[in-house]
Protein backbone atom coordinates (compact mmCIF):
# COMPACT_ATOMS: atom_id res chain seq x y z
CA UNK A 1 0.00 0.00 0.00
CA UNK A 2 1.21 3.24 -0.58
CA UNK A 3 1.03 4.29 3.14
CA UNK A 4 3.31 2.08 4.10
CA UNK A 5 6.40 3.89 1.64
CA UNK A 6 8.14 6.72 2.75
CA UNK A 7 7.83 9.57 0.16
CA UNK A 8 11.56 9.06 -0.72
CA UNK A 9 10.39 5.12 -1.95
CA UNK A 10 7.46 7.01 -3.87
CA UNK A 11 9.53 9.45 -5.57
CA UNK A 12 12.45 6.63 -6.54
CA UNK A 13 9.35 5.47 -8.22
CA UNK A 14 8.81 8.57 -10.05
CA UNK A 15 12.10 9.20 -11.08
CA UNK A 16 12.56 5.47 -13.04
CA UNK A 17 10.06 6.57 -15.17
CA UNK A 18 11.67 9.04 -18.16
CA UNK A 19 8.85 11.82 -18.51
CA UNK A 20 11.81 14.00 -20.48
CA UNK A 21 9.13 16.57 -22.21
CA UNK A 22 9.87 14.96 -25.41
CA UNK A 23 8.61 11.57 -24.33
CA UNK A 24 5.32 10.21 -23.09
CA UNK A 25 4.12 10.48 -19.51
CA UNK A 26 1.31 7.84 -19.75
CA UNK A 27 3.38 5.37 -17.80
CA UNK A 28 3.75 7.81 -14.68
CA UNK A 29 0.07 8.62 -15.18
CA UNK A 30 -0.68 4.71 -14.77
CA UNK A 31 1.58 4.27 -11.76
CA UNK A 32 -0.81 7.09 -10.14
CA UNK A 33 -3.94 5.58 -11.37
CA UNK A 34 -2.67 2.29 -10.12
CA UNK A 35 -2.35 3.97 -6.50
CA UNK A 36 -5.68 5.31 -6.45
CA UNK A 37 -7.45 2.52 -8.17
CA UNK A 38 -7.94 0.88 -4.60
CA UNK A 39 -9.48 3.75 -3.11
CA UNK A 40 -12.22 4.02 -5.90
CA UNK A 41 -11.11 7.59 -6.42
CA UNK A 42 -12.55 9.94 -9.34
CA UNK A 43 -10.10 10.28 -11.83
CA UNK A 44 -10.43 12.82 -15.08
CA UNK A 45 -7.91 12.23 -17.94
CA UNK A 46 -7.22 14.72 -21.02
CA UNK A 47 -4.61 13.60 -23.23
CA UNK A 48 -3.13 15.76 -25.75
CA UNK A 49 -3.90 15.67 -29.79
CA UNK A 50 -1.74 12.21 -30.04
CA UNK A 51 -2.74 10.69 -27.05
CA UNK A 52 0.77 10.37 -26.44
CA UNK A 53 0.37 11.92 -23.03
CA UNK A 54 -2.30 13.49 -20.44
CA UNK A 55 -2.97 15.64 -17.74
CA UNK A 56 -4.70 13.72 -14.29
CA UNK A 57 -7.34 15.00 -12.35
CA UNK A 58 -8.36 13.57 -9.21
CA UNK A 59 -11.01 13.91 -6.62
CA UNK A 60 -10.02 12.69 -3.09
CA UNK A 61 -12.99 12.89 -0.26
CA UNK A 62 -14.82 15.71 0.85
CA UNK A 63 -18.20 16.75 -0.32
CA UNK A 64 -19.29 19.41 -2.95
CA UNK A 65 -17.54 21.71 -1.31
CA UNK A 66 -14.84 23.95 -3.33
CA UNK A 67 -11.56 21.86 -3.44
CA UNK A 68 -7.88 22.65 -2.77
CA UNK A 69 -6.05 21.52 -5.57
CA UNK A 70 -2.63 20.35 -5.53
CA UNK A 71 -0.93 20.91 -8.61
CA UNK A 72 2.50 19.52 -9.86
CA UNK A 73 3.98 18.73 -13.62
CA UNK A 74 5.58 15.41 -14.35
CA UNK A 75 7.56 16.30 -16.81
CA UNK A 76 11.26 16.90 -16.77
CA UNK A 77 13.95 18.78 -18.51
CA UNK A 78 16.05 17.00 -20.05
CA UNK A 79 19.59 15.03 -19.45
CA UNK A 80 21.62 15.17 -22.97
CA UNK A 81 24.86 16.77 -23.36
CA UNK A 82 25.02 17.01 -19.04
CA UNK A 83 27.72 15.35 -17.15
CA UNK A 84 26.20 13.06 -14.56
CA UNK A 85 27.91 11.31 -11.88
CA UNK A 86 24.58 8.65 -11.82
CA UNK A 87 21.78 7.16 -14.04
CA UNK A 88 19.68 9.84 -14.15
CA UNK A 89 16.83 7.98 -14.06
CA UNK A 90 17.91 5.90 -11.22
CA UNK A 91 17.61 7.82 -8.25
CA UNK A 92 20.06 7.49 -5.63
CA UNK A 93 20.66 8.93 -1.76
CA UNK A 94 24.18 10.09 -1.08
CA UNK A 95 23.93 11.58 3.00
CA UNK A 96 20.87 13.45 3.64
CA UNK A 97 20.24 14.18 -0.36
CA UNK A 98 18.40 11.90 -2.96
CA UNK A 99 19.81 12.21 -6.84
CA UNK A 100 17.70 12.15 -9.89
CA UNK A 101 16.33 13.59 -12.67
CA UNK A 102 12.95 14.95 -11.18
CA UNK A 103 13.90 14.62 -7.35
CA UNK A 104 13.70 18.59 -7.03
CA UNK A 105 11.53 19.52 -10.43
CA UNK A 106 8.95 18.83 -9.47
CA UNK A 107 8.34 14.85 -8.58
CA UNK A 108 9.27 15.06 -4.60
CA UNK A 109 6.01 17.18 -4.44
CA UNK A 110 3.84 14.39 -6.36
CA UNK A 111 5.39 12.20 -4.44
CA UNK A 112 4.79 13.15 -1.13
CA UNK A 113 0.91 13.92 -2.46
CA UNK A 114 0.74 10.48 -2.83
CA UNK A 115 1.61 8.94 0.38
CA UNK A 116 -1.27 11.39 1.70
CA UNK A 117 -3.56 9.16 0.04
CA UNK A 118 -5.44 7.22 3.10
CA UNK A 119 -4.98 10.34 5.12
CA UNK A 120 -7.01 12.65 3.05
CA UNK A 121 -9.74 9.70 2.63
CA UNK A 122 -9.78 8.58 6.07
CA UNK A 123 -10.23 12.11 7.62
CA UNK A 124 -13.98 12.69 6.43
CA UNK A 125 -12.95 16.04 5.15
CA UNK A 126 -14.95 18.49 4.63
CA UNK A 127 -14.14 19.94 1.33
CA UNK A 128 -12.11 17.78 -1.15
CA UNK A 129 -8.69 17.82 -1.99
CA UNK A 130 -8.07 17.62 -6.46
CA UNK A 131 -4.16 16.25 -7.38
CA UNK A 132 -4.06 17.60 -11.00
CA UNK A 133 -0.72 16.16 -12.37
CA UNK A 134 0.12 17.69 -16.28
CA UNK A 135 1.86 17.30 -19.04
CA UNK A 136 4.57 19.27 -21.15
CA UNK A 137 5.05 22.41 -17.98
CA UNK A 138 8.63 22.60 -18.66
CA UNK A 139 7.98 23.66 -22.68
CA UNK A 140 5.86 26.18 -21.67
CA UNK A 141 2.91 25.16 -19.78
CA UNK A 142 1.23 23.84 -22.20
CA UNK A 143 -0.70 20.93 -21.15
CA UNK A 144 -2.70 22.14 -18.04
CA UNK A 145 -5.05 24.40 -20.44
CA UNK A 146 -6.55 21.24 -21.39
CA UNK A 147 -7.27 20.14 -17.86
CA UNK A 148 -8.15 23.53 -17.15
CA UNK A 149 -10.92 24.03 -19.73
CA UNK A 150 -12.49 20.71 -18.29
CA UNK A 151 -12.32 22.02 -14.58
CA UNK A 152 -14.49 24.91 -15.61
CA UNK A 153 -17.24 22.83 -16.98
CA UNK A 154 -17.51 21.46 -13.56
CA UNK A 155 -20.67 22.98 -11.50
CA UNK A 156 -18.45 23.89 -8.72
CA UNK A 157 -15.25 25.28 -9.05
CA UNK A 158 -11.71 25.09 -6.56
CA UNK A 159 -11.83 27.51 -3.87
CA UNK A 160 -7.43 27.26 -3.85
CA UNK A 161 -4.11 26.01 -5.61
CA UNK A 162 -0.89 24.86 -4.27
CA UNK A 163 1.54 24.75 -6.99
CA UNK A 164 4.17 22.58 -5.29
CA UNK A 165 7.54 23.97 -7.52
CA UNK A 166 10.70 24.21 -5.39
CA UNK A 167 10.32 26.65 -2.74
CA UNK A 168 12.17 25.54 -0.52
CA UNK A 169 8.60 25.06 1.30
CA UNK A 170 8.15 29.03 1.36
CA UNK A 171 5.32 30.96 0.31
CA UNK A 172 5.49 32.47 -3.54
CA UNK A 173 2.98 34.76 -4.56
CA UNK A 174 3.49 35.92 -7.88
CA UNK A 175 6.15 35.09 -10.96
CA UNK A 176 6.63 36.33 -14.41
CA UNK A 177 4.72 35.47 -17.57
CA UNK A 178 6.44 34.58 -21.09
CA UNK A 179 6.41 35.22 -24.41
CA UNK A 180 8.06 32.49 -26.53
CA UNK A 181 8.48 33.23 -30.05
CA UNK A 182 10.59 31.94 -33.01
CA UNK A 183 11.25 34.33 -36.10
CA UNK A 184 12.39 32.86 -39.96
CA UNK A 185 13.84 34.64 -41.53
CA UNK A 186 13.97 34.54 -45.55
CA UNK A 187 16.49 35.88 -47.76
CA UNK A 188 18.06 35.35 -51.16
CA UNK A 189 21.00 33.17 -51.50
CA UNK A 190 24.03 34.14 -54.09
CA UNK A 191 27.88 34.25 -54.47
CA UNK A 192 29.46 36.21 -51.29
CA UNK A 193 31.20 38.29 -53.65
CA UNK A 194 27.73 39.84 -54.94
CA UNK A 195 26.21 40.75 -51.86
CA UNK A 196 24.34 42.98 -53.91
CA UNK A 197 22.41 40.37 -55.21
CA UNK A 198 21.09 38.51 -52.07
CA UNK A 199 19.49 39.07 -48.97
CA UNK A 200 21.33 37.73 -45.81
CA UNK A 201 18.95 36.34 -43.62
CA UNK A 202 21.65 36.47 -40.96
CA UNK A 203 22.23 40.22 -41.18
CA UNK A 204 18.56 40.49 -40.87
CA UNK A 205 18.51 38.81 -38.10
CA UNK A 206 20.86 40.27 -36.39
CA UNK A 207 19.60 43.79 -36.81
CA UNK A 208 16.42 42.23 -35.25
CA UNK A 209 18.29 40.57 -31.99
CA UNK A 210 20.03 44.19 -31.46
CA UNK A 211 16.41 45.49 -31.55
CA UNK A 212 15.45 43.40 -28.76
CA UNK A 213 18.88 44.13 -26.89
CA UNK A 214 18.34 47.81 -27.32
CA UNK A 215 14.03 47.71 -25.57
CA UNK A 216 15.94 45.46 -23.18
CA UNK A 217 18.84 48.16 -21.83
CA UNK A 218 16.17 50.64 -21.91
CA UNK A 219 13.76 48.56 -19.90
CA UNK A 220 16.87 48.20 -17.41
CA UNK A 221 17.20 52.17 -16.96
CA UNK A 222 12.75 52.89 -17.55
CA UNK A 223 11.33 50.45 -15.99
CA UNK A 224 8.64 49.42 -14.96
CA UNK A 225 10.03 48.40 -11.90
CA UNK A 226 8.91 45.85 -9.41
CA UNK A 227 11.36 45.23 -6.12
CA UNK A 228 9.87 41.77 -5.42
CA UNK A 229 11.40 40.57 -8.85
CA UNK A 230 15.12 39.49 -9.52
CA UNK A 231 15.60 41.18 -11.72
CA UNK A 232 12.73 43.74 -10.97
CA UNK A 233 12.11 44.37 -14.76
CA UNK A 234 10.35 42.40 -17.67
CA UNK A 235 13.42 40.79 -19.62
CA UNK A 236 13.85 39.92 -23.69
CA UNK A 237 16.51 37.40 -24.30
CA UNK A 238 17.34 35.83 -27.51
CA UNK A 239 18.83 32.54 -26.76
CA UNK A 240 18.99 30.26 -30.21
CA UNK A 241 20.30 31.01 -33.78
CA UNK A 242 20.32 29.03 -37.02
CA UNK A 243 21.29 30.10 -40.36
CA UNK A 244 23.98 29.87 -42.91
CA UNK A 245 25.79 26.80 -44.52
CA UNK A 246 29.16 27.97 -45.29
CA UNK A 247 31.10 31.28 -45.57
CA UNK A 248 30.72 31.89 -49.42
CA UNK A 249 27.29 31.80 -49.87
CA UNK A 250 25.26 34.51 -48.63
CA UNK A 251 22.64 32.66 -46.71
CA UNK A 252 19.02 32.54 -47.63
CA UNK A 253 17.63 31.14 -43.86
CA UNK A 254 17.61 32.18 -40.58
CA UNK A 255 15.52 31.81 -37.60
CA UNK A 256 16.24 32.48 -33.89
CA UNK A 257 14.07 32.00 -31.19
CA UNK A 258 13.47 34.95 -28.37
CA UNK A 259 11.21 35.02 -24.89
CA UNK A 260 10.06 37.98 -22.91
CA UNK A 261 9.81 37.07 -18.99
CA UNK A 262 7.44 40.10 -18.09
CA UNK A 263 6.08 41.33 -14.65
CA UNK A 264 2.77 40.06 -14.33
CA UNK A 265 1.29 43.65 -14.55
CA UNK A 266 3.01 44.52 -18.05
CA UNK A 267 1.53 42.98 -21.31
CA UNK A 268 4.37 41.45 -23.45
CA UNK A 269 2.10 41.82 -26.33
CA UNK A 270 3.30 45.74 -27.03
CA UNK A 271 7.09 44.69 -26.53
CA UNK A 272 6.46 42.01 -29.32
CA UNK A 273 4.58 44.67 -31.20
CA UNK A 274 7.77 46.74 -31.36
CA UNK A 275 10.08 44.16 -32.45
CA UNK A 276 7.57 43.15 -34.84
CA UNK A 277 7.55 46.81 -35.98
CA UNK A 278 11.28 46.98 -36.24
CA UNK A 279 11.48 43.79 -38.74
CA UNK A 280 8.73 45.05 -40.66
CA UNK A 281 10.48 48.03 -41.56
CA UNK A 282 13.30 45.84 -43.25
CA UNK A 283 11.18 44.22 -45.01
CA UNK A 284 11.13 47.42 -48.08
CA UNK A 285 14.39 47.07 -48.25
CA UNK A 286 14.58 42.98 -48.61
CA UNK A 287 11.79 43.19 -51.28
CA UNK A 288 13.66 45.46 -53.66
CA UNK A 289 16.09 42.41 -54.53
CA UNK A 290 13.51 39.96 -53.80
CA UNK A 291 10.02 39.36 -53.14
CA UNK A 292 10.03 36.37 -52.30
CA UNK A 293 12.03 37.35 -49.06
CA UNK A 294 10.07 37.68 -45.87
CA UNK A 295 9.93 37.19 -41.89
CA UNK A 296 7.40 35.05 -39.92
CA UNK A 297 6.62 34.78 -36.76
CA UNK A 298 5.72 31.60 -35.09
CA UNK A 299 4.23 31.12 -31.28
CA UNK A 300 6.49 28.57 -29.22
CA UNK A 301 4.81 29.23 -25.86
CA UNK A 302 3.00 31.86 -23.88
CA UNK A 303 1.99 31.66 -20.21
CA UNK A 304 0.65 34.66 -17.99
CA UNK A 305 2.61 35.89 -15.10
CA UNK A 306 0.73 34.96 -11.33
CA UNK A 307 0.00 37.73 -8.80
CA UNK A 308 -1.92 36.76 -5.89
CA UNK A 309 -2.31 39.92 -3.74
CA UNK A 310 -0.52 39.88 -0.68
CA UNK A 311 -3.58 40.13 1.54
CA UNK A 312 -5.35 37.28 0.17
CA UNK A 313 -6.94 34.72 2.54
CA UNK A 314 -4.98 31.92 0.73
CA UNK A 315 -1.73 33.16 1.49
CA UNK A 316 -2.71 34.24 5.19
CA UNK A 317 -4.31 30.14 5.78
CA UNK A 318 -1.18 28.62 4.28
CA UNK A 319 1.14 30.78 5.80
CA UNK A 320 -0.20 29.77 8.88
CA UNK A 321 -0.22 26.25 8.38
CA UNK A 322 3.68 26.95 7.98
CA UNK A 323 3.97 28.60 11.31
CA UNK A 324 5.78 31.79 8.94
CA UNK A 325 5.51 35.31 8.93
CA UNK A 326 7.67 35.88 6.58
CA UNK A 327 6.61 38.07 3.46
CA UNK A 328 4.99 35.56 0.46
CA UNK A 329 8.09 36.09 -1.75
CA UNK A 330 8.17 36.74 -6.10
CA UNK A 331 9.76 34.51 -8.39
CA UNK A 332 11.19 35.19 -12.24
CA UNK A 333 10.98 31.64 -13.10
CA UNK A 334 7.44 30.67 -14.68
CA UNK A 335 4.60 28.10 -13.03
CA UNK A 336 1.57 26.85 -14.06
CA UNK A 337 0.36 29.00 -11.14
CA UNK A 338 -0.75 31.99 -13.58
CA UNK A 339 -3.19 29.41 -15.93
CA UNK A 340 -4.83 28.64 -12.67
CA UNK A 341 -5.18 32.50 -11.40
CA UNK A 342 -6.11 32.92 -14.78
CA UNK A 343 -9.09 30.41 -14.26
CA UNK A 344 -10.13 32.35 -11.16
CA UNK A 345 -8.70 29.96 -8.54
CA UNK A 346 -6.47 31.76 -6.11
CA UNK A 347 -3.04 30.26 -6.19
CA UNK A 348 0.39 30.30 -4.57
CA UNK A 349 3.62 28.33 -4.94
CA UNK A 350 4.89 26.04 -2.16
CA UNK A 351 6.78 22.94 -2.51
CA UNK A 352 9.87 20.90 -1.82
CA UNK A 353 13.28 21.50 -3.09
CA UNK A 354 15.64 24.69 -3.63
CA UNK A 355 14.83 26.11 -7.75
CA UNK A 356 19.17 26.22 -7.87
CA UNK A 357 18.78 22.74 -8.32
CA UNK A 358 16.57 22.48 -10.95
CA UNK A 359 17.63 21.17 -14.62
CA UNK A 360 20.99 20.83 -13.38
CA UNK A 361 23.37 17.39 -13.78
CA UNK A 362 22.98 15.83 -10.55
CA UNK A 363 19.74 17.62 -9.04
CA UNK A 364 18.81 16.53 -6.27
CA UNK A 365 16.34 17.24 -3.56
CA UNK A 366 17.36 17.17 1.02
CA UNK A 367 15.23 14.55 2.31
CA UNK A 368 14.70 17.36 4.81
CA UNK A 369 12.76 19.23 2.34
CA UNK A 370 10.50 15.96 1.61
CA UNK A 371 9.85 15.70 5.21
CA UNK A 372 8.89 19.44 5.97
CA UNK A 373 6.50 18.62 2.71
CA UNK A 374 4.91 15.74 4.58
CA UNK A 375 3.92 18.06 7.82
CA UNK A 376 2.53 20.60 5.73
CA UNK A 377 0.30 18.18 3.91
CA UNK A 378 -0.50 16.53 7.34
CA UNK A 379 -1.39 19.86 8.71
CA UNK A 380 -3.36 20.77 5.24
CA UNK A 381 -5.46 17.92 5.61
CA UNK A 382 -6.69 18.56 9.59
CA UNK A 383 -7.11 21.96 8.53
CA UNK A 384 -9.82 20.55 6.03
CA UNK A 385 -11.77 19.03 8.42
CA UNK A 386 -13.99 22.17 8.93
CA UNK A 387 -15.54 24.85 5.79
CA UNK A 388 -13.42 27.57 5.29
CA UNK A 389 -15.58 30.46 6.08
Amino acid sequence: MISQQTTAEVLSQLIAFDTTSRNSNLELIDYVREVLKPFGVDIELTFDRDRNKANLFATLGGGSAPGVVLSGHTDVVPVTGQDWSLDPFQSEIRGERMFGRGTCDMKGYIAACLTKVEDILEADLATPVHFAFSYDEEVGCVGVTDLLEELKKKPVQPRACIIGEPTSMKVIRAHKGMLFKRCCIHGKSAHSSLVDQGVNAITVAARIIANIDSIQKRIQEEGPFDAGFNPPYTTLHSGVIRGGTVNNIIPSYCEFEFEIRNLPEQSPWPLFREVEDFANALLPDMHRISGETGIDWHAIADYPGMDTPVDDKLIAEISGLLGTSSVPGKVSYGTEGGHFQSAGIPTIICGPGNIEQAHKPDEFIDLDQLNQCDRFLSTLIESLHKLPE
